[in-house]
């Protein structure tokens, strides 16, 4: 197995820490969250990367690194859902939208085709991944205001509550619109796996 589908099995390896270190409550949890994030994310950038400079391509991951996009956000976005950080409408797109086109994916690979993301599946992830990063952002600064180490008054925190989660919404819902965009063009582009024409 070359170095960047290694890369991508440690992305979905990180998965169950990045679970943990999010639902379990202890000191400063969202800062750990967001770095295990980070290191995902960092590995999806280098998988990709690493295999076109060095023609390591393949096929197992073509079809791997955007499953395992998947398996990182929907993660993420599932337990913000459990958090009350996030719209569980959101994540019903989402999941819709995956599910969809993984099921397209899947139809080309029983004939022997591997559809590869595309520029508009790129942007999406992109899309959620600053949104999920700036979510932890902003929860691990509530955090530090409600320990005392950024002093405000529980107005102020209150306010930011606020504040942060409409951001938070904005920020998922931009995202949220590019994942059905990039849908639709992924189904547009390979409707012929669809209709077997």
């Amino acid at each position: 197995m070359n170095l960047p589908n290694k890369l991508t099995l440690l992305r979905i390896a990180l998965v169950p820490f990045f679970i943990a270190s999010l639902l379990i409550p202890f000191p400063h949890h969202y800062i750990v969250s967001l770095t295990v994030f980070a290191l995902a994310a960092i590995t999806d950038c280098l998988d990709g990367k690493i295999a076109r400079k060095n023609n390591l391509i393949t096929d197992f991951g073509k079809f791997l690194d955007p499953l395992a996009d998947k398996i990182l956000v929907i993660s993420a976005l599932v337990c913000f859902v459990s958090l009350n950080l996030c719209d569980s409408v959101l994540v019903i797109i989402v999941l819709f939208r995956e599910f969809t086109v993984t099921s397209v994916r899947l139809m080309a690979a029983t004939k022997g085709k591997v559809v590869a993301a595309n520029i508009f599946g790129k942007i999406k992830t992109v899309t959620q991944m600053i949104a999920i990063i700036a979510i932890f952002v902003m929860q691990y600064a509530l955090e530090l205001m409600n320990m005392g180490i950024i002093p405000l008054g529980t107005t102020a925190i209150s306010l930011c509550t606020g504040i942060f989660f409409t951001a938070g919404e904005i920020l998922l819902w931009i995202s949220t619109f590019f994942t059905i965009l990039s849908g639709v063009i992924y189904v547009i582009q390979n409707k012929s796996f669809i209709t077997g024409k």
